[in-house]
C-alpha cells in the first residue's frame, strides 16, 4: 500500500528538476504555521541563514501518564501547515528531519513518536515511527530520512503538512509514578530541525 501511495506521490510531483547544488540565494520565508495538539503561541519557527533549513521550536508539547495526567494526556498530536515563499525558479522537498526532547519513562513504561510528512493536495508518504522503553531519564533524538524526496510541481504554492504523535504507555510500570514525553528539553529549549533539498524549475 506504502509503495502505491508513494508512487502516486511521486506522479504528481516533478521528479526530472536539475538538483540545485546549494540553496537559492535570497529571503525564504515562512507564512503561517498553524498547530492542533501544539496551541497558538506554544511554537516558533525560523528558516537558517543559508536557507539549508528551517527550525520550530515548541514549548508545551508532551505527552504524559500517571498522577496529575488527564484521561487524553497520553497521547498528544501536532498538526503543522506550513506555507514556504522559496525564490522564484525554486521548489523545495524535505530530505532529512531531526527530533530532539526529553524523556522520563518509569520501569515497564515506553513511549513513540509517529510523523508523516505530505504537501497539500499529494498523498502523504506513511508513517516513520521511533518507540523507547523504561526505565530512562534523559534527552532523546530521532531522524527521518526521506527516501524518495517528494516535491511540489512547479509554479505552483502548496502547504507543507507535517503530523506528529508523542504516545507514552504506562505497560507495566507503577501507575502512581508518572511518565512523559516531551519535544522540548528541561531547559524549555529544544528545536526540530526540517533539511530542504532543493531543484531549479524549467
Amino acid at each position: 500500500m506504502i509503495h502505491a501511495i508513494v508512487a502516486a506521490a511521486l506522479a504528481m510531483s516533478t521528479v526530472v528538476l536539475p538538483q540545485a547544488d546549494i540553496p537559492p540565494p535570497g529571503a525564504v520565508t515562512i507564512d503561517t504555521i498553524n498547530g492542533s495538539g501544539c496551541p497558538s503561541g506554544t511554537t516558533s519557527v525560523s528558516v537558517s541563514p543559508d536557507n539549508s533549513a528551517f527550525h520550530v521550536v515548541f514549548s508545551s508539547y508532551a505527552a504524559k501518564v500517571g498522577p496529575g495526567a488527564g484521561p487524553t494526556d497520553f497521547r498528544k498530536n501536532c498538526q503543522l501547515s506550513i506555507r514556504v515563499n522559496a525564490p522564484e525558479g525554486f521548489v523545495y522537498g524535505i530530505s532529512k528531519v531531526d527530533y530532539a526532547g526529553y524523556l522520563h519513562l518509569e520501569r515497564g513504561a515506553t513511549s513513540s513518536l509517529r510523523s508523516t510528512y505530505y504537501f497539500q493536495g499529494m498523498a502523504d508518504t506513511g508513517y516513520r515511527s521511533h518507540s523507547w522503553q523504561g526505565p530512562v531519564d534523559d534527552e532523546w533524538r530521532a531522524t527521518d530520512v526521506a527516501s524518495p524526496i517528494i516535491y511540489p510541481p512547479c509554479g505552483v504554492k502548496r502547504n507543507l503538512n507535517i503530523n506528529t504523535e508523542l504516545r507514552v504507555n504506562v505497560g507495566t510500570s507503577d501507575p502512581k509514578k508518572t511518565s512523559f514525553m516531551a519535544m522540548d528539553s528541561l531547559d524549555g529549549y529544544a528545536k526540530t530541525d526540517y533539511f530542504f533539498s532543493w531543484k531549479r524549475c524549467p
